[in-house]
């Protein structure tokens, strides 16, 4: 089964240096993944200063909000998509993802994707 591994952390202004140990790590667990066949995917999302939010109402109005949907203190930082056999292996690898490294906060949401079928596909 495929899981979006949802990688929460603090938006803290960090050095180049650290940034570049960051990016190291996450390429070992890209690349452990993409050996063991299991890769789907990974990518780091821009600041939440970057972000829109579109809201549709009832009444089919759209709303468009500045910044993300939730104001909390830790943002949607990025993601990893794994094909894993089941939600154990998924909670080996989100351990792996380098979330503590911006003041030692950060966690990984696990969730199962679900297959879309499409009609005519």
């Amino acid at each position: 089964m495929r899981y979006m591994l949802l990688i929460y952390s603090r938006e803290t202004p960090i050095t180049s240096e650290q940034e570049g140990g960051i990016a190291l790590k996450h390429r070992d667990v890209m690349k452990e993944a993409s050996e063991r066949g299991i890769f789907h995917g990974a990518e780091p999302l821009q600041p939440t200063n970057t972000a829109v939010t579109v809201r549709k109402r009832a009444d089919g109005e759209v709303l468009i909000i500045d910044g993300p949907f939730a104001e909390t203190k830790e943002q949607l930082a990025g993601y990893y998509i794994l094909d894993c056999a089941n939600v154990e292996e998924a909670i080996e690898w989100a351990s792996k993802i380098p979330t503590g490294c911006q003041g030692g906060e950060g966690c990984v949401e696990i969730r199962p994707l679900r297959t879309m079928k499409v009609a005519g596909a």
